[in-house]
This record gives C-alpha cells, structure tokens and sequence, in this order.
C-alpha cells in the first residue's frame, strides 16, 4: 500500500475497525472509505456490487461482522451463522470481482476446538469439536478463512486472514446482553461502584449513554434498581456468570490495528502458504500468548475501579472454553509483538469509559 492507496475498512465504527480506520490515518493514509450500515448493508449483496464497482478500492479491511459474547452467541444462533457468512461471502467475492490487490479477513481464535492443545496453533484447526455455544460464529469464520484460502489458489488473489484473540479497547460494546466479558465486568463493577457509593447522578449519567433494555436515566430509582438487580448488580455486590475458573487472553484493539495494519503491508500469501502440497490453515493468529483467570481479571478490574463489594460467581451459569490461548509464533517471526499488557489496558479502557 502507498499512502494514497484507495482503502475500504469494513465495519470502521466497531471496535477494531474504528481502530484500523486511525491507525491508518495516524500512519499517513488519506484516501480512506467507511460506510456505516444504514449507508451500506454487506448483507445485501446488489448494494456490495454496486458499492465496489463505483468505488472501486484497492484494498479492504474486512472487520464488519455481528459479534457478541456468550449470552448473544448461544441465544441468537441463526443470526450469528446467517448474518456473518452474508457480509463476508459478499465482500470477499466482490473484492475478486473488483479487482482488490489485498484483503485482510479478520476471524477469531473461537474457530479453534474446544479440546485445542494450549497455547493453539493455527494448523490445530478442524482437529475435533467447537466449543458449543459458539460454533455458529465459528462456522462461519472458518468458511471465510477457507473462502480467502479458496479464491488465492483458484484465483491468484491475495487474501490473508488473521485470528485475533479476546479484544478490548475503545468503542467496545457496554452492552450487557451482547458484551464480551471484560467491557460487560468493568461495567457492571462501575455501577456496583456507583451504588455503593449512592452515586445517582453517575448512574443516571451511564444509563443515558446506554440505556438497558428500555431503562435510562429518567427512570425512577426503584425501576433502576430492579433493572441493575437482573443483571447481577447491587449496592454489595457483583454477579458474574461461572465459577470464574476459565482462562482467557486479552489484546488491546489498537494493538490488534497495528498488527492489522502490519500485515497488510509487509505479508502476501506467498509468505503463509508454505511449501504444502495441500494449502491449509493459512490464517495467521493475532495475540499476546497471556492468559488470566475470569476470577483474577474481575478482581483486577475491582481494584482498579474502587469497588468494595463483594465479587459472587454463579456457579450455574456456564463458563464456556477453559483456555483459550493462542500461539502467536508466526506473528512474531513475521515482525510483529504487542506491547500494552492488561493491567494498563484496562484501566485504559475504563478511563475511556467514564469519558
């Protein structure tokens, strides 16, 4: 890329492509294309056609995807599998028609089974089971990982993929029936905070930003209450789901944008693809090679927002993947290795949060 390459980020108001959409400006690039969903819906594929022949970039970011955490991915099955290969098969295929010199596919390290061998390697994918409650999502990212894989040896494209861990970081999703782990808990401790301290004007303030399932603000105190109560969140306390046992690995967006970025300049898939006689798992993982705890990332967050109360895990609430770690070797021999470690991260992200 130059720094006048025509570039498409797909989904540049999420989480990280909001965070390519700047590093990308920060590095220099000017001549940037963003279309929010009412703009152009990627699951409408006349609307993809139409948008790729009349802008016709040179490369693409594709980061639009419906994302959620384990609540959303078990409950909104259908959505989750039809939604994600739509945007996907319609942008990747367009990409070809179009004539994109590179695409960069962003999946996730959920693709991987759920017994993987920790840390996971990329060529443990399609070994043995998913994790249930989020095999759709999954499903469908291995089809977009084999969709770029696919169209390189048939086509002589040049799309990579990338796996990126748990991702936190600006605009990230503070909803508490949809977020990640790490956003849903540093909120959901911020307004045991805000209870504990008797903090109304805090607590109105946060609901009117984001509102929960109807209730803001200028809702009454005890319609408030019930509504924090549902969620786990009273004045001496904070309900988390499972038993707090699981391991994750966390890796701040913009770092993840970097490493996006990285890629795209600096990687073709000639340098992925190897010397297999039979091309597979190609895709590149994007992380930290770091894990904690859901138990001792709750109680750093706990420390870091002033929470006094107590932390309950419920025990009967699933707790999802054990361990989720990723090897990220092949991302260090090409070049690249994050920087910002969790405990700066986060209160990164919470001092974002307030505003």
């Amino acid at each position: 890329m130059n720094k006048k390459s025509k570039i498409y980020v797909a989904g540049h108001k999420g989480l990280v492509g909001s965070a390519i959409w700047k590093t990308l400006l920060n590095k220099g690039y000017s001549n940037l294309i963003g279309q929010t969903i009412e703009e152009l819906d990627l699951m409408d594929s006349h609307a993809v056609s139409r948008f790729f022949n009349q802008e016709k970039p040179e490369y693409v970011f594709l980061a639009a995807a419906k994302v959620g955490g384990i609540v959303a991915n078990n409950t909104y099955r259908g959505q989750f599998i039809y939604e994600n290969l739509m945007i996907q098969n319609n942008v990747i295929h367009q990409a070809y028609l179009a004539g994109v010199k590179k695409l960069l596919f962003l999946g996730s390290t959920c693709i991987y089974p759920c017994e993987a061998p920790q840390p996971m390697p990329e060529d443990c994918l399609l070994t043995s089971p998913l994790e249930y409650t989020n095999e759709p999502y999954a499903i469908a990212k291995i089809a977009g990982i084999k969709m770029c894989e696919s169209y390189n040896l048939q086509y002589g494209t040049n799309f990579l993929s990338v796996m990126p861990t748990n991702l936190y970081g600006p605009n990230d999703n503070f909803n508490l029936e949809t977020s990640h782990v790490l956003p849903a808990l540093i909120r959901k401790i911020h307004l045991g905070k805000c209870l504990e301290d008797n903090n109304w004007q805090a607590i109105r303030s946060d609901l009117n930003i984001r509102p929960i399932e109807g209730v803001n603000g200028n809702s009454d105190e005890k319609t408030i209450i019930e509504k924090l109560s549902n969620y786990g969140i009273i004045a001496g306390g904070v309900e988390i789901w499972g038993s707090g046992a699981p391991m994750r690995e966390f890796l701040w967006s913009e770092e993840m944008a970097e490493a996006c970025v990285f890629v795209m300049e600096n990687v073709n898939f000639d340098d992925v693809r190897g010397n297999q006689k039979e091309v597979r798992n190609t895709h590149i993982n994007i992380g930290t090679g770091k894990e904690i705890s859901i138990k001792n990332l709750a109680g750093l967050i706990k420390e870091i927002v002033g929470f006094k109360g107590e932390l309950r895990f419920n025990t009967s609430k699933p707790d999802g993947t054990l361990r989720k770690l990723t090897d990220p070797s092949k991302i260090h021999k090409l070049g690249w290795h994050h920087k910002i470690e969790i405990n700066d991260g986060i209160q990164l992200l919470y001092k974002w949060y307030l505003g």
